[in-house]
């Protein structure tokens, strides 16, 4: 017996709705049924990227109407995340939701009720957590002991279209908030312990912005077993092409360090240079009698590793293997909506000038 295949609106033709709508359109278990953006350029872009067409919307609503899909790929703005998840949950659909899941904890957890009501499946955007290097980073750091010290940042030179974009990123949340999710839920993860404060600083760097907004940041969270860790990330032309890759953790055991492929200069507003990675570096702390280290770093290497597209066709693998077999995505919702609350956490902590004191579980997965 053959199993249909799971019909599927694309929503944000962007460069996530794109690499997204790869891969459903070559996955024989995905089938599109449509695209939607508000712009007609965009629309085009993405299809001529596949190389064919889909029915093309301009309006979320009238899509969703036209289609009756199974699931929908929500790849739109943050601001729009938790409405557009809202309409598809009403409308019996499961749901892939770029991060973050909303610009509040307060939607997010109602994009997560939702899902459960409708009993469809909600699956977040958070890549790396299929990234093969990244697991790997993720199961080594445990192995270092406690307390860890979790250092990691993702500054982004940008400009053209990329810095219109980070604009209008900008509009809703700053880049500790959009991207920082990402790094909080890898810390979450490194350490299995509750985050209890985090602290945070920033700077606004350009008048570009509405007012309020800053496009530079860097938080600090405490966890409950002593671990701390720190994010940096910065958007636009001005922030530098050098420092901009750094993700490291030390226990008392050693270390480990993924050694980017921007370590050697390149472009920083490429997607690639922040998901990809060269080499991962594991240092041992034990030393000889003399005071020698007992052992030499060992290298892995990353050359192997799946691209951003091939990345994002790993996440709808999962997607669809989650629909299929009717996994249970408790856990990863609610992950979803704890690192959330930490980034929007580091937010007011920011604007307050305080330390946030933090509740609630946040263990990782």
């Amino acid at each position: 017996m053959t199993t249909k295949p799971v019909r599927i609106l694309v929503v944000g033709c962007g460069h996530m709705g794109t690499s997204h709508a790869k891969a459903y359109h070559t996955l024989d278990g995905f089938e599109i049924v449509g695209v939607v953006a508000r712009g007609e350029r965009s629309r085009r872009a993405l299809l001529d990227a596949l190389g064919t067409d889909y029915p093309q919307f301009d309006d979320f609503a009238a899509a969703l109407a036209a289609t009756r899909p199974d699931a929908v790929s929500i790849n739109t703005y943050p601001d729009t995340h938790a409405d557009y998840a809202l309409q598809a949950f009403a409308a019996g659909c499961h749901v892939f939701l770029e991060k973050p899941v909303a610009v509040t904890v307060a939607e997010a957890e109602a994009v997560v009720r939702a899902a459960r009501a409708a009993q469809r499946k909600l699956v977040v955007g958070y890549i790396l957590r299929v990234h093969p290097t990244w697991a790997r980073f993720i199961a080594t750091a445990r192995t270092l002991g406690t307390p860890l010290v979790m250092r990691m940042n993702l500054n982004q030179q940008s400009s053209g279209d990329q810095w219109r974009t980070h604009r209008a990123l900008l509009e809703s949340m700053s880049p500790i908030v959009d991207c920082g999710v990402h790094y909080v839920d890898v810390m979450c993860q490194m350490t299995r312990s509750t985050p209890v404060r985090v602290s945070a600083i920033g700077a606004r760097l350009t008048e570009e912005l509405r007012p309020g907004m800053y496009n530079y940041g860097q938080l600090q969270v405490v966890f409950a077993d002593g671990s701390v860790g720190w994010y940096e990330a910065g958007w636009g032309p001005m922030m530098s092409g050098t420092a901009y890759f750094v993700k490291d953790v030390i226990g008392p055991r050693g270390s480990v360090s993924i050694a980017g492929v921007g370590e050697s200069g390149g472009d920083t507003d490429d997607v690639e240079s922040h998901t990809k990675a060269a080499v991962l570096r594991v240092h041992h702390a034990a030393l000889q009698p003399d005071g020698s280290f007992a052992r030499a770093d060992d290298l892995i290497d990353c050359s192997g590793e799946p691209d951003h597209d091939g990345l994002c066709r790993l996440e709808q693998e999962f997607f669809l293997d989650a629909i299929r077999a009717d996994r249970d995505l408790g856990d990863h919702m609610e992950d979803a909506v704890n690192s959330l609350r930490i980034v929007l956490a580091a937010d007011e902590a920011f604007r307050s000038g305080r330390t946030v004191e933090l509740s609630g579980p946040a263990t990782g997965a």
